[in-house]
């Protein structure tokens, strides 16, 4: 089993549940009831699985899970894809029948293309270019490791540096500091996993997976056939709990690896192709704590700079009041600088009408999986210019840039939950509606701010 460092760790979504709630949830129970978000009794959930929709679903779990390749790549994604450049030679010669595209898009998920790389201090863990196991170096992938020598050779450096002399050492003893040889047993792995699985992504996510875990997920799914955007995206308590039990039981990022191997795919051929487009794209995946400003960037998104834009915005139906949300309430305190505007608060109490049908949709996806009818609380929805500056004199958390509550797409809200399992409800839909990439959500000091893509209109009826 391969494992790759902790350069984007993330926690999959039982355990950020319990960040998100700041409880700590004991295992044991069932997990809630969820398939497909019914909102309307007879009416279809437009984002459920369904496999001639496979493409869109990899295209939207990609571009969902790429923001954290933009903000945790040392240096930028601009200056880990130089590095891993400089590997492209060696990759293509390693590769074989292996897409040298995914051969490299693993190396810049894995060691940022530093074949130093470690995931700790313990060496029988994940090393090198391409991230491997010391257990999985040596009894599948042949290759020699000697960690008590590797050891050695770390204490070694440490006191007198990196020399020449020690890292030819060092790639002796571990051939997995060896970067011609760590890619060679990166492509060896993938092949096995190929020839067993018989897909390219299910060998991709077995890298990170292993190869044994993956087996039990596909069995527990029962089709060892399946994409795994359908695995992924079908796998519910509902639909397959065994399959849904073990991939929300690895606590780490398994489940997702595919779409950041993907995602550090599509940036590595902006690199080559579109330099200018990838510099466009990661100023405004970093402007943020998420991916907001991509999905809405200031120079090509509407802004309501005052309360008149606001209310020929209403007229224009350009924005819906909040009201009438099942499973959400909005916070009585909502638009409460609005008379030092001279405006009405109700002004400040309305969405675009995709963010707006997509609270909706989360209000209900919270309901069903829960199961419980105790309502979310929305403490901030849409913002003018005008009130974005009376509120930056009295919240020190309020951005004095670019707000995407200008915008209208934007609500946040209150952490502060009926129960245990609301939380992990709530977590479950914000990390299912982020791999749909309808939004981009950041957790803030009381509240979780949420921004609502334009792709969220298929909810618009």
């Amino acid at each position: 089993m391969l494992r790759r460092a902790p350069l984007f760790l993330l926690v999959f979504v039982a355990a950020a549940g319990a960040t998100l709630a700041g409880l700590v949830l004991t295992g044991g129970d069932d997990p809630p009831s969820f398939g497909p978000v019914t909102v309307d009794p007879g009416e279809p959930d437009p984002f459920a699985w369904s496999a001639d929709r496979e493409d869109e679903f990899v295209r939207r779990a990609t571009a969902g899970h790429s923001h954290v390749l933009y903000e945790k790549s040392p240096g930028g994604v601009l200056a880990t894809a130089r590095r891993v450049e400089r590997w492209r030679p060696q990759i293509e010669a390693a590769a074989g029948d292996v897409d040298p595209d995914l051969l490299e898009a693993i190396v810049f998920l894995e060691s940022a293309g530093n074949p130093a790389a470690r995931a700790g201090d313990d060496l029988e863990g994940a090393v090198g270019l391409t991230q491997i196991l010391a257990g999985t170096a040596t009894t599948l992938l042949g290759m020699h490791v000697d960690v008590a020598a590797s050891e050695r050779i770390a204490r070694r450096m440490r006191k007198r540096g990196p020399t020449p002399r020690l890292l030819r050492k060092r790639r002796e003893v571990d051939e997995r500091f060896d970067p011609r040889k760590a890619l060679a047993g990166a492509v060896r792995y993938l092949t096995l996993a190929r020839k067993r699985f018989g897909r390219d992504d299910l060998a991709v996510v077995s890298y990170h997976m292993g190869i044994g875990n993956l087996e039990n997920v596909l069995a527990a799914y029962g089709d060892g056939g399946a994409s795994w955007a359908q695995v992924y995206f079908d796998a519910t308590p509902r639909n397959h709990p065994r399959a849904y039990r073990l991939l929300s039981g690895f606590g780490d990022d398994s489940a997702s690896y595919l779409w950041r191997v993907y995602a550090a795919r599509e940036i590595m051929r902006l690199y080559r192709q579109d330099p200018a487009e990838l510099r466009r794209v990661a100023r405004l995946q970093t402007a943020k704590g998420s991916a907001e400003e991509l999905l809405h960037p200031a120079s090509r998104t509407k802004i309501y700079a005052s309360p008149d834009d606001l209310e020929q915005a209403y007229r224009a139906g350009e924005l819906r009041p909040f009201r009438g949300v099942r499973g959400m309430r909005l916070d009585p305190q909502a638009g409460e600088l609005a008379r030092r505007l001279d405006a009405d608060r109700s002004l400040y109490r309305g969405l675009r009408p995709e963010a707006y049908e997509l609270a909706v949709y989360l209000a209900a996806g919270v309901r069903q999986i829960s199961g419980t009818g105790a309502r979310l609380k929305v403490t901030s929805t849409v913002r003018d210019v005008d009130y974005q500056r009376l509120l930056v004199r009295d919240n020190p958390f309020a951005t004095r840039e670019y707000s995407l509550h200008t915008t209208g797409f934007t609500f946040d809200v209150r952490r502060d939950y009926a129960s245990g399992a609301q939380a992990v409800a709530f977590q479950y839909m914000l990390d299912r509606l982020q791999s749909l990439d309808l939004i981009a959500w950041v957790r803030e000091p009381g509240a979780i701010h949420i921004t609502a893509s334009t792709e969220a209109r298929d909810l618009v009826q």
